[in-house]
């Protein structure tokens, strides 16, 4: 069995220290490479991981040596989790919203409006301590990578701060000045557009890496949201877009025209919105748990994977339309709803949520790739949808932002 421990430092003691990490004793070991194992997720059993500094450097039987080892004890590890569309900056919640919806009321978006006064009125620290606490939240769940997008301030002040923290805690930080009408702005969509695709987003730019709108009726129109994605690409920042929410319209046909790496939502698809994505690069990006919480219908994955596009599943954690940072619960939901198979709804949180964000780094179990893992309590991938509910995450390895260092992780369950 290879031997991969370090001698730190050696010939060089100015050095840091170098460890390597070996996941052993997985039963089942999901690498999302065919070439490396069974299948399209490249599952290898009786296997083991060896992370150095924080990259996959080994992957293959069970029993490499390294210099710290966790025992897997025959459950399955998977990569961590990338959560491609989330809207963590925010305040209060809506609760009485979502009872009133549970009890027939339609969801509209409108509630936007009283999210981004409560996140006006709050300060800057409370709003980035209670982003902490949430991606420690969703760190807890098993993601290791995940976007944050701004759009609870919707005036140059608040969209700032909101960046700024988002940028704080992920690489992936999104600037949505264009979320939603602000109140002062009432009549005047045109207007506020101008704001957003000059004074706004030179300041917000420098923080963030992307770019979004919600092109939707009720929020901005095709014509709008095209001035915003356009404006952002002028800027340097890549391109992303909320779309087909809650009708039919034309966000996924923009987001293709534009490139934009993701068109988000997908709940509504014609049969050229399909072929549209099936033909691009822009990944269509579904949100389950925001149907859930909408009482929307789910969408029809099943026919986007087979016209050959490529799908990620995403959280969109919000206090208004998908308050949860459980990809878990979205994997079994999507399986159940959705039309994907318990394999395509684990790629789509892997693979797939790293293509929506343009990257080949995670995602994936691979030398060279990222060392962010999930052991499960349980034998086998599939138990994320088996048993939905059931907190099955045993330990996450690999830092979500902030939370901590590169061979970080959740702490094990007492008897493990």
């Amino acid at each position: 069995m290879p031997d991969l421990t370090r001698n730190a430092g050696v010939g060089n003691a100015a050095a840091s220290p170098t460890r390597s990490l070996a996941i052993d004793n997985i039963g089942s070991l999901i690498t999302s490479d065919p070439e490396l194992g069974r299948g399209p997720l490249g599952i290898v059993e009786h296997a083991c991981v060896v992370i150095v500094d924080g990259v996959v450097e080994h992957v293959g039987p069970a029993g490499a040596q390294a210099d710290d080892r966790i025992d897997a004890a025959g459950a399955c590890v998977l990569p961590g989790f990338v959560d491609s569309h989330t809207h963590l900056v925010f305040a209060g919640d809506r609760a009485e919203e979502f009872t009133a919806r549970m009890a027939g009321e339609p969801y509209d978006g409108g509630g936007i409006r009283v999210t981004t006064e409560a996140t006006r009125s709050t300060s800057t620290a409370a709003l980035d301590q209670l982003v902490r606490q949430r991606l420690a939240e969703a760190h807890r769940a098993g993601t290791t990578t995940i976007e944050i997008k701004s759009g609870y301030g919707l005036n140059i002040t608040d969209e700032v701060r909101s960046v700024q923290i988002a940028r704080a805690h992920t690489t992936e930080s999104t600037f949505l000045g264009a979320h939603l009408l602000p109140a002062e702005f009432e009549g005047r969509a045109d207007d506020y557009i101008h704001l957003v695709c000059n004074e706004m987003l030179a300041a917000t730019a420098p923080h963030s890496k992307w770019v979004d709108a919600f092109c939707e009726t009720g929020a901005f129109d095709v014509d709008q949201s095209r001035a915003v994605l356009d404006a952002g690409r002028a800027a340097g920042l890549g391109l992303r877009l909320h779309g087909n929410q809650l009708g039919h319209g034309p966000g996924v046909q923009l987001a293709v025209e534009c490139g934009c790496a993701s068109v988000d939502h997908c709940t509504y698809l014609t049969d050229d919105d399909i072929a549209a994505l099936a033909g691009s690069d822009t990944v269509a990006t579904f949100l389950p748990a925001a149907d859930f919480s909408t009482r929307q219908p789910y969408a029809d994955a099943r026919r986007v994977i087979d016209a050959g596009a490529t799908i990620a599943l995403a959280s969109n954690c919000n206090p208004g339309s998908s308050y949860t940072t459980s990809i878990s619960f979205c994997i079994a939901i999507a399986v159940r709803e959705m039309g994907l198979t318990i394999d395509e709804a684990v790629q789509a949180v892997t693979l797939g949520g790293a293509a929506a964000l343009q990257r080949t780094d995670i995602g994936r179990l691979t030398p060279g790739a990222t060392g962010h893992a999930v052991i499960l309590d349980a034998p086998s991938h599939h138990h994320l949808a088996y048993r939905p509910g059931v907190p099955l995450i045993r330990q996450t390895i690999g830092p979500l932002a902030t939370v901590g260092s590169p061979t970080h992780s959740t702490p094990a369950r007492s008897g493990r």
